[in-house]
């Protein structure tokens, strides 16, 4: 069961930075462990430049990345997911989508750095504090003995990941 590769869907209303952010992330700590997607539920239809500028300077492959539409994984065609995660931030009013099916599921929020304004530095620096708390989320949740966790206990830990690491650490 170990050899098991956990397809995990991670969720935002425009899939432009923060689901973008942590698909590429999850690649890159989970390889072999994990598989990752990202949609968005009013996808921007593009990346953002200063997401893969950020994924870029971390040395986090880009390749494939592209901004699409959640209704993507709900076909017949598309991959079982073992996971989805929200990380649109409810705090800026965002309207989260919600995953329907078996999966299993958690919130995650992050605050929008597509929303940021001031100056380059200020939206370089909010783009960072999301990229540091997705890499401190998607982290521990690799970290998991997924195999070990079931039902009630797995969810407990998810929810609590998306607890921990917030960004006053950041």
């Amino acid at each position: 069961m170990s050899d098991k590769i956990y397809n995990v869907l991670f969720l935002c209303t425009s899939n432009s930075a923060r689901s973008i952010l942590a698909e590429a992330i999850l690649d890159e700590v989970g390889k072999g462990r994990f598989r990752a997607f990202s949609a968005g539920s009013q996808p921007a239809g593009q990346v953002s430049p200063s997401a893969l500028e950020l994924l870029q300077r971390h040395r986090i492959s880009t390749e494939g990345l592209r901004s699409k539409d959640w209704n993507e994984f709900a076909g017949p065609d598309a991959p079982h997911l073992d996971f989805v995660f929200t990380v649109c931030d409810k705090a800026a009013g965002e309207a989260c989508p919600v995953w329907p099916g078996q999966p299993m599921t958690a919130h995650w929020g992050v605050e929008d750095p597509v929303a940021a304004v001031g100056s380059a530095d200020e939206i370089q620096r909010a783009f960072s504090q999301a990229f540091m708390l997705l890499h401190r989320r998607i982290s521990l949740f690799a970290s998991l003995p997924l195999a070990k966790l079931e039902g009630q206990v797995l969810k407990r830990e998810l929810d609590q990941i998306g607890q921990s690491a917030s960004t006053q650490e950041a």
